[in-house]
């Protein structure tokens, strides 16, 4: 147990609340186990749940570090960061990872010219504040050309005629549409794209709004996410995929929910560049 931590809701993805991704961010006064972060998750009841610790190279709470000038580390403030989902830990997760960036430079005052480094189960990520925007620095997951599974597409819903493409990363799978309108129309059978043996289901086409290179969707019901909002970590998958097909490594991304939000996106050789927003719209406290 950690009684009496700090947990706020922030919208990612988004400048304006009550849109992008919703995330909780938990902020860890002692090491916890994952039963009662995973207990706490189904609490918040979000797609997503990030615990963050400071690690022991932070001598000052983090509260008080908008004070500790140039003796701040200039490698950056360094935390663990663990997700789950209400039902499963990730290994990955985007707008978490943004949430939890927000929460640290604009919650508890860490000097916003300083990076965040997150020690998480995929790595090390980054973290830096470029104005308003939180840029992170994710690994780059290509997928590989597959033959899609028994049932994937009729569990999405989708006629074989308007697929691309399917393909295959570490975790999910990519499934290609030839066009924006198709994404949009799916209404898949959650149940049937549960067996699917994946984290999730990435779905996405070109953009047809000039200056969105790519739109997507994402359904991880195996995980406990029927639909995510906005998913970074998918980009992970969608930015080598797409960078290579247009042949330019920037792009704009729509992730095309009902909430909906954008992504800034760029590749770099084995990494991702991910870009947004976000918005604290819930501080509160812990009571068990």
């Amino acid at each position: 147990m950690a009684r009496g931590c700090r947990v706020w809701q922030v919208d990612a993805f988004t400048a304006e609340p009550f849109a992008g991704n919703p995330a909780a961010v938990c902020l860890l006064n002692e090491p916890a186990g994952a039963d009662w972060m995973q207990s706490v998750a189904a609490e918040m009841n979000l797609s997503e749940t990030a615990f963050v610790q400071p690690l022991e190279a932070i001598v000052q709470p983090l509260e008080t570090v908008a004070s500790a000038g140039p003796s701040a580390s200039p490698e950056g403030y360094r935390c663990r960061l663990r997700w789950f989902t209400p039902a499963a830990e990730v290994k990955l997760c985007g707008h978490a990872t943004l949430a939890t960036a927000h929460v640290l430079w604009q919650e508890l005052g860490v000097p916003a010219d300083r990076p965040l480094r997150f020690e998480t189960l995929s790595g090390e990520l980054g973290a830096t504040r470029r104005g308003e925007v939180i840029q992170l620095d994710f690994p780059a997951r290509p997928p590989r050309q597959v033959e899609p599974p028994a049932g994937l597409l009729e569990a999405l819903g989708v006629d074989g005629a308007a697929v691309d493409s399917v393909g295959r990363d570490a975790e999910d799978y990519l499934v290609v549409l030839t066009d924006e309108a198709a994404v949009r129309a799916l209404r898949p059978d959650q149940a049937a794209l549960g067996l699917v043996a994946a984290r999730g289901i990435i779905v996405t086409a070109p953009g047809e709004d000039p200056g969105i290179s790519f739109v997507s969707r994402f359904f991880g019901p195996a995980v406990g996410v029927p639909e995510d909002p906005v998913t970074g970590s998918a980009h992970c998958c969608l930015a080598p995929y797409w960078s290579a097909r247009l042949g330019t490594s920037e792009h704009r991304a729509y992730q095309a929910s009902p909430r909906g939000g954008f992504v800034e996106v760029r590749l770099e050789g084995d990494r991702v560049l991910l870009g947004g927003r976000a918005v604290t719209v819930l501080r509160g406290e812990l009571t068990v």
